[in-house]
């Protein structure tokens, strides 16, 4: 049987997925607001590599509007929600030149948005799109849970994938085998925490952790003792420096102590730096347009070189429960293409 891996998100890209944001109910008046910033991200992604811009039907024309042609294309499938790093699916390679998508089940973060019947399925009707092969699994996952090295280590937090609300027929070891069997995984790494201010997804490690090359992570740690994730972060740095990878190797960390927070609708809402995409060729980072964002710019550039680390503003996306990585998706070029 042929053995697929999820490839690391540094590797080459043939490009990236997006999906149109279109629902009045789920963003209550900053819809405008948000479709601009999802229109950046994209072209900011399209100057690095091609992006699918997945739209309702109905909704292409709109999103053509916004986003333009140049480096982003727009197609029409069927949508709930906008967030694809969580719906669309997770790409693997094999070494024989063969790329699949794992259609892992989705249920709107626990069910907190109904209806996701659509964001359900999309998954599978983008890989019969792409004409990519189908690797089916009834785990409820969203790849904003994980982050993996490409050489056989996972890290995801208990707060998310042990939450009642995913998989309460499953225990964490049926979770960790499935991870293995689907993503090619050899280790999991357990964070305790992700977020405490993160209850829409309920602690995605893309929030909190990220691998950077492997044998590296980039960890947030907030350095402002009053942050509620202050002594979370570094009980996960902790886990971290006590960890080896599927290699054996012990883990170089580099610190985000960065963090902060804009208001949006009247709400104070947190902007995480570690929430962003990397592309071939670059980094694009959400941030919130202050003095901040551009020490953390020059943390996530010195964790990447010979990239080029790019600041989106994307308050509003955050006011919505994620960033850059949350919506968007990445399509690993096959070997040999």
């Amino acid at each position: 049987m042929t053995e697929f891996r999820m490839p690391a998100e540094w590797s080459e890209h043939e490009g990236c997925l997006m999906a149109w944001p279109t629902r009045e109910d789920l963003w209550e008046g900053v819809l405008d607001a948000v479709k601009k910033e999802y229109a950046e991200v994209a072209r900011t992604i399209g100057r690095f590599e091609p992006v699918t811009m997945v739209a309702p039907p109905g909704f292409g024309d709109d999103a053509r509007a916004w986003c333009g042609e140049d480096g982003v294309r727009v197609v029409e499938l069927p949508l709930d929600d906008s967030w694809f790093r969580d719906s669309a699916p997770l790409f693997v390679l094999d070494g024989q030149g063969r790329r699949a998508g794992v259609d892992f089940r989705f249920n709107a973060w626990g069910r907190k948005h109904a209806p996701f019947d659509a964001d359900d399925r999309v998954s599978g009707l983008l890989l019969e799109h792409l004409g990519v092969e189908r690797i089916g699994s009834e785990m409820i996952l969203e790849g904003g849970a994980i982050t993996v090295d490409g050489e056989g280590t996972l890290i995801t937090t208990e707060q998310c994938l042990l939450h009642p609300n995913r998989n309460p027929g499953m225990t964490r070891d049926e979770i960790e085998v499935e991870l293995k069997a689907k993503l090619g995984v050899e280790k999991v790494i357990w964070l305790p925490y992700g977020g405490l201010l993160d209850t829409e997804t309920d602690g995605h490690v893309d929030g909190v952790c990220a691998f950077a090359a492997p044998g590296k992570v980039v960890v947030s740690l907030p350095d402002d003792p009053e942050h509620p994730d202050y002594a979370r972060m570094r009980a996960n740095r902790a886990v971290l420096e006590a960890s080896t990878d599927a290699r054996g190797r012990g883990l170089e960390i580099v610190d985000v102590p960065q963090t902060v927070f804009a208001e949006v609708a009247g709400v104070r809402v947190e902007v995480s730096y570690l929430n962003y995409y990397v592309a071939n060729g670059g980094v694009v980072v959400p941030v919130a347009g202050v003095e901040e964002d551009a020490a953390a710019l020059e943390v996530l550039a010195g964790a990447y070189p010979g990239r080029e680390v790019v600041g989106v503003a994307a308050p509003v996306v955050a006011w919505g429960g994620g960033g850059v990585h949350c919506i968007t998706q990445q399509v690993p070029v096959v070997a040999g293409r």
